[in-house]
């Protein structure tokens, strides 16, 4: 499994700001750039924080989907495929537990990419989904092509790769990414490690108390 070294810059940065819970918020993650503009005769400089783009995949309902299905809440998104005989059977798992806690949360979605593009169609999700346990459109499982998929997992910023030299013949990074109402990345968990899984929990909840 392969990671960004700025990924992991920034999920180190999250666990580190953690010593007071009650008090801090995340940060956000990504690339930043300031941009000037004259307001009211002033000149004044604002940060333009990295975010998710603008995107429309199919669904496991065969359902066009997009960004703005993640509007007014945050959501919690990975790369996965539906036959992956190596690290997805444990971060979906893992992932499971935070959707059952929030299940019915309306502040609270999910998002599946995968990335096997040729064998993952809307049925082969569907079933997916319902033998996970997912029984409810709060958890999105998503299939585009490869360019969509991939350009996406750029974005945000995890490693996803065809490789038929590894099992399932696709290789990609185990993270789960905790994204904001405004499609800004607020933090990196690795979704194989249960202290990490706590981690989500904690930071998610944390999350949430920003936008009572």
């Amino acid at each position: 499994m392969r990671i960004f070294f700025f990924l992991i810059s920034g999920c180190l940065v999250s666990i580190m700001a953690g010593c007071n819970p009650e008090t801090r918020t995340l940060p956000i993650l990504g690339a930043r750039e300031p941009v000037t503009k004259v307001v009211d005769g002033k000149t004044i400089t604002d940060t333009v924080y990295h975010s998710i783009p603008e995107f429309q995949l199919l669904n496991q309902d065969s359902i066009l989907i997009t960004n703005h299905t993640f509007d007014n809440g945050v959501y919690i998104a990975n790369f996965f495929f539906t036959h992956c005989p190596s690290i997805c059977p444990i971060m979906q798992r893992n992932l499971l537990k935070v959707y059952e806690q929030y299940k019915g949360d309306e502040r609270v979605r999910f998002l599946s990419h995968s990335i096997d593009f040729r064998y993952d169609s809307p049925s082969v999700l569907k079933r997916y989904a319902e033998k996970l346990g997912v029984t409810n459109d709060q958890w999105q499982f998503v299939t585009g092509s490869k360019a969509e998929i991939y350009g996406l997992a750029d974005s945000y910023m995890v490693y996803t790769k065809e490789d038929s030299g590894v099992p399932g013949g696709y290789d990609h990074s185990g993270y789960f990414l905790l994204v904001d109402e405004d499609k800004h990345i607020r933090g990196v968990y690795d979704g194989t490690n249960d202290d990490q899984v706590q981690l989500l929990f904690d930071e998610l909840a944390m999350l949430l108390k920003e936008y009572e």
